[in-house]
């Protein structure tokens, strides 16, 4: 399922809205995965954090929405965090998927929901 480098590309979510595809950043370096969404205040679509089970909003502006993924990109848990928290680690989360608070639920993501993603 992958080793991706930092980059563009589409995550597309096969879910109850049938397939929604949205736009997708990717930070797979470590450099990429610590800066994830720092200091934005929006987001275009999404950023996939790989490899990664564990996140946190310190210093960031907005409230996100986490998507974590198992090997086969299946969510295992999806949470809304506020700035300033720090989320606690997934055992089984090999990825994670960052958006802005809100939007997941309505592209239909969701525990137990299989994501692909396409890199440019």
């Amino acid at each position: 399922m992958g080793r991706w480098s930092d980059g563009r590309g589409e995550l597309v979510v096969h879910g109850g809205q049938g397939r929604v595809s949205v736009p997708l950043e990717i930070a797979a370096s470590y450099r990429a995965r610590t800066k994830g969404l720092l200091g934005r205040d929006s987001v275009n679509g999404a950023i996939l954090l790989s490899p990664a089970n564990s996140v946190h909003t310190f210093r960031m502006r907005i409230p996100i929405d986490v998507a974590y993924l198992d090997r086969d990109l299946k969510v295992i848990a999806v949470r809304t965090m506020a700035p300033g928290r720090l989320g606690l680690p997934r055992v089984r989360a090999r990825h994670v998927l960052e958006a802005e608070a809100g939007v997941m639920a309505g592209w239909g993501v969701g525990v137990g929901v299989r994501v692909e993603v396409v890199a440019e």
